[in-house]
């Protein structure tokens, strides 16, 4: 469903948690639901969750059997683009996030925003495993950052 068709509103229960606290201060729950909220298609039970590097390894780890700290990491309960609700964990790990936003010129904020809407496309059944489902996915993605003022993440930075 393109973004252009999708409900004014959707209902969401929005979980946020800070176990690694060091963005609780910068990225703030209403900026959080206000992304999540631009990138849903359906209702929505999600759960957000800043963790540390040690954490995201392990779950890195004993989920995907890659060893090693991602940026984010989503557990979709209900994968389905036609499922009439969402149900997903996303797990942003802040080290990586910090470590990547540095590397790419971006604020913390940006790049939050930007794996937060891709985290929730990721809940809701899109992926990037072949090139016409990455395409359709960043697509989406640069559609819905630019509806909320964020430039195209995937440009270079100059």
């Amino acid at each position: 469903m393109s973004q252009k068709n999708k409900p004014a509103t959707n209902k969401l229960s929005l979980s946020v948690q800070y176990p690694d606290p060091r963005l609780k201060e910068i990225i703030l729950r209403p900026q959080i639901r206000r992304w999540v909220k631009a990138a849903l298609l359906v209702p929505a039970d999600l759960t957000i969750r800043f963790v540390d590097a040690e954490e995201g390894q392990t779950l890195n780890r004993d989920y995907r059997g890659k060893d090693y700290a991602t940026n984010v990491l989503t557990f979709a309960y209900t994968e389905d683009e036609d499922a009439e609700t969402t149900e997903a964990d996303i797990i942003l790990c802040t080290d990586v996030l910090q470590r990547e936003a540095a590397e790419q010129n971006k604020s913390v904020e940006e790049h939050t925003a930007h794996l937060v809407v891709h985290g929730v496309l990721h809940a809701q059944g899109y992926d990037h495993e072949d090139d016409d489902e990455a395409t359709e996915m960043e697509s989406l993605e640069i559609e819905i950052l630019t509806a909320l003022g964020w430039p195209n993440p995937y440009a270079e930075a100059e």
